[in-house]
């Protein structure tokens, strides 16, 4: 019997929701990589529109075509790192699922790959005869751009358009870099080229970015705020976890929240115990929805783990007030110093929230 070849490359798509665009997305493929021995492994976050199922039935006439269905997981970059891991293909190509990414130029991209004269090659929308056009509107041109000048700021090298998803990269390169790469947020790219050798050969290929045909846009503000998280986590050195960050600034938010219910309820007739109270319980409750919603966002709670969650958030947030106030007392006693010993009882309060979140909330 004669043993299949191993693939050369491995194509991986993260997607969710992208059940219409499966079938178009592999006929795209096989054209473009006509004489290439390739593969694809679609990385599903387990899609309610029945993705999996469209690439399973995909995969019944194809062989090439693979599928790793991850339940309870979530995140753009990490369905990367898992596509890559699952290959043993000497080169690893990453696109989206939502056919914006020209498959036509897959060819152009993986060639000085596999011809040993690159480690990465990079779509770029932002070189000549590449094009943004196809991003839905001014908002998202805003987004995309800001991204852009801020990540350019932290690049070891020069880079068009570090907020591409349509890459690739060499898989020993990758696994090179794979312990410093947290997994988190959507712009695995950046993650990437601030991991890999300064020495690491890189080519941009031009692409025009079309528009969505199916499905929804994945880029939105809480995108940004993963992206942002991680940007800062990059400049602190990587002491400072990105999913830390957010915390923290959802935790600021929350501040905000107390102030504004307090003063409303204040304003409503509530004494200031009252007032106190529901801006109290209004802050904890909106900190525990964008932590479920942006700091979270790969583990989201739902259904029946929502309320023990909420419950076992709102008191781990009660001893971390109480930890809080005592820290500083215990320094205001001490060192006579009001602003010192609220800014320790605050960073006490933080990290014992983002634990009691992390290990028991949001495990």
């Amino acid at each position: 019997m004669t043993l299949p070849q191993p693939a050369d490359l491995t194509l991986v798509i993260p997607c969710y929701n992208e059940a219409d665009n499966v079938v178009p997305l592999i006929a795209g493929v096989r054209s473009a990589l006509e004489g290439v021995n390739w593969e694809i492994v679609f990385v599903d976050d387990d899609s309610p529109d029945g993705t999996s199922h469209a690439v399973e039935k995909a995969a019944q006439t194809d062989p090439r075509v693979r599928l790793i269905r991850r339940v309870g997981r979530r995140g753009l970059s990490s369905a990367v790192i898992e596509g890559a891991l699952s290959s043993t293909a000497s080169v690893v190509a990453v696109m989206d699922g939502d056919l914006q990414h020209d498959e036509g130029i897959l060819r152009d991209l993986v060639t000085p790959l596999l011809d040993h004269r690159a480690d990465i090659a990079v779509a770029s929308r932002h070189v000549e005869g590449g094009d943004s056009g196809g991003l839905a509107n001014r908002w998202r041109h805003v987004l995309s751009q800001s991204g852009i000048r801020l990540a350019q700021t932290l690049l070891p090298m020069r880079l068009s358009d570090p907020m591409s998803g349509f890459f690739a990269i060499r898989r020993s390169l990758f696994v090179q870099a794979l312990p410093r790469l947290t997994g988190t947020g959507f712009k695995i790219l950046l993650e990437l080229m601030l991991s890999v050798p300064k020495t690491a050969r890189l080519v941009e290929v031009p692409f025009v970015f079309r528009p969505r045909v199916a499905g929804e846009s994945k880029l939105s503000p809480l995108v940004m705020v993963q992206f942002l998280g991680m940007l800062i986590e990059r400049a602190c050195g990587g002491w400072l976890p990105t999913r830390f960050i957010i915390f923290a600034a959802v935790g600021a938010i929350g501040i905000a929240v107390n102030l504004l219910v307090s003063e409303a309820a204040r304003f409503a007739g509530a004494n200031f115990e009252m007032s106190q109270l529901i801006g109290t319980a209004c802050a904890i409750l909106a900190n525990f929805q964008l932590n479920n919603r942006i700091t979270y966002l790969d583990r989201p709670l739902r259904g029946k783990r929502w309320l023990p969650g909420l419950i076992i958030f709102v008191v781990g947030s009660a001893i971390g007030a109480f930890g809080n106030i005592g820290v500083a007392q215990l320094i205001y006693d001490t060192q006579g110093h009001w602003s010192r010993a609220s800014a320790a009882g605050a960073v006490i309060g933080v990290v014992w929230n983002y634990a009691i979140a992390s290990t028991l909330v949001w495990r």
